[in-house]
């Protein structure tokens, strides 16, 4: 490939991928519609649902698992979409997550859930939505940390209270 090629191809990919990042919907379903494949990842391993996930824009997310993104692909850090919407509070990303396909209690390798990132980011919404959904309040990483150790150990008030008012209900530990 030569240089200039080389160059088009990555200002290319850049548009791409800031078009997730933007919630551009359209121009991102017109590049799916000319076969851009729609699990495409960026250098960090993040796909286009990841980005838009990341960044708060449902009807991106949506349109991507219409055209049959993977709602759990993970990126190299082992994050999944749900994880990254949790963290961020993005109640709609993940409804659409959820609505599209993706595991409630999805995790990377470190066996971090969508729950434990809500509860560590006082994210109580994202707590709830995850655990109509059948989010296990008790699961647990390979170390033992729970959703419930974890927002103990980042401070997270409002979601400590929230997860120790379950205890005894269905599906709590």
């Amino acid at each position: 490939m030569e240089s200039s090629e080389a160059e088009a191809m990555a200002e290319l990919a850049a548009r791409i991928f800031q078009a997730a990042r933007t919630g551009d919907t359209d121009a991102l379903a017109r590049f799916l519609d000319q076969g851009l494949p729609p699990n495409l990842s960026n250098e960090k391993g993040d796909s286009l649902v990841m980005l838009a996930s990341y960044n708060g824009h449902a009807e991106t997310v949506r349109m991507l698992l219409e055209r049959q993104a993977d709602p759990d692909r993970t990126n190299d850090r082992g994050q999944t979409p749900l994880a990254g919407a949790a963290f961020k509070g993005e109640v709609a990303v993940m409804e659409a997550l959820l609505d599209g396909g993706a595991a409630v209690d999805g995790a990377g390798p470190d066996g971090r859930t969508a729950l434990m990132m809500a509860a560590m980011f006082n994210r109580v919404e994202a707590m709830r939505l995850l655990l109509d959904r059948g989010a296990e309040a008790d699961a647990s990483t390979p170390e033992g940390a729970t959703a419930l150790s974890m927002a103990r150990t980042m401070g997270a008030g409002e979601a400590v209270t929230f997860l120790e008012a379950l205890d005894g209900q269905p599906g709590s530990a």
